[in-house]
């Protein structure tokens, strides 16, 4: 595929030179012995009076490893907003550019369209919640620099068919950013699989769903060197704070636990699923590879005040395109599960 990303990067960017910090400046990591007098912090130890890794090298060194990448296609962000924030900044013009997003899917979206002043084009998902590419490919114009898909989706809990993906890659001259927030929950192998592949591709994951981390806000991207280099030439110095790295460090230090919880989840989500469908006022139960479900019911909003005098929180999204009446239910542990499905019952 004949690919140049300085063809989608804006031009002011294309010209900045990065801020450059002190610790960007001393990079020898056998630091030890060392006396530190170029940042202005303070000389009192006290595990956080230091500035963090700008690079977060070591957090970086444990992704390459587990998911076959290098270093270098790695970006990391404070959780994936910053990280999609940072697409939009580098690619698209402020009140030129236009993305598409395809509702019903995560809203962020369309808000840092807004934010950016870049313009939303949205077309819908089929009724089966899959991307209509041919209306999505007629909607793309010479401005248009981003299409996002969110796989599995948020809020209906599917995946995109590999074919309409692959039809959307290989046919669009922008870039292409999958979100794999959920795709740990999934049967589906990541798009990762293909990131050399395809130079427009660009993934986003996160530590806060499958890691359980989501207090720590870690978000991920993959890219080819040349995205991840434009997109490291403008994000904040210190954007991932040490605490931060630190938290991942220790979590992805323990991959078992992490499998472990996965499977209980995907137990706990297909125990859910059997309830469900003898639940009188739910209408339909969507097929889902995510940690949540989607089910549409009689009426979304009373039933959503039913579980709420009940001591349940779930999510009412009958305001969203093709969700009139659906209630996404987020999958807890075995008790609070327990909880839920006795209220559904009742």
């Amino acid at each position: 595929m004949n690919f140049d990303i300085n063809n989608l990067t804006r031009e002011n960017v294309k010209s900045m030179k990065p801020y450059s910090s002190a610790r960007d400046e001393f990079e020898d990591f056998d630091t030890a012995d060392m006396i530190f007098l170029d940042a202005n912090e303070n000389p009192f130890q006290n595990g956080v009076n230091r500035y963090p890794d700008p690079q977060q090298s070591s957090v970086k060194a444990v992704l390459a490893k587990e998911k076959n990448v290098n270093t270098n296609q790695i970006l990391l962000g404070n959780g994936s907003d910053e990280v999609l924030d940072l697409i939009f900044r580098a690619f698209c013009e402020p009140k030129v550019d236009n993305i598409i997003s395809l509702p019903p899917t995560y809203g962020m979206y369309g808000v840092l369209a807004n934010i950016n002043a870049v313009e939303n084009r949205e077309v819908l998902l089929s009724e089966d919640f899959q991307p209509q590419v041919e209306k999505i490919l007629e909607a793309v114009d010479k401005n248009t620099k981003i299409i996002f898909l969110c796989s599995p989706n948020n809020p209906t809990a599917n995946s995109f068919s590999d074919e309409s993906v692959v039809e959307l890659l290989e046919n669009f001259k922008g870039l292409v950013v999958i979100d794999e927030a959920y795709i740990d929950f999934s049967e589906k192998e990541s798009w990762l699989a293909k990131i050399n592949k395809y130079p427009n591709l660009i993934i986003t994951q996160t530590l806060s769903k499958a890691y359980g981390l989501a207090g720590i806000r870690l978000g991920i991207c993959y890219g080819s060197v040349a995205v991840i280099s434009v997109l490291n030439k403008i994000k904040p110095p210190y954007n991932v704070n040490e605490l931060t790295q630190l938290r991942a460090l220790e979590r992805l230090s323990d991959p078992s636990k992490i499998k472990a919880e996965i499977a209980s989840i995907i137990e706990q989500r297909e125990q859910l699923l059997k309830v469900l469908v003898d639940v009188k006022f739910v209408e339909k139960v969507y097929p889902t590879e995510a940690n949540f479900i989607l089910i549409k019911v009689d009426d979304a909003n009373k039933r959503y005040d039913e579980l709420i005098k009940k001591g349940i929180v779930i999510r009412n999204r009958t305001t969203q395109p093709l969700c009139e009446n659906t209630l996404r239910l987020t999958i807890g542990t075995e008790v609070e599960n327990k909880k839920l499905m006795e209220a559904l019952k009742a």
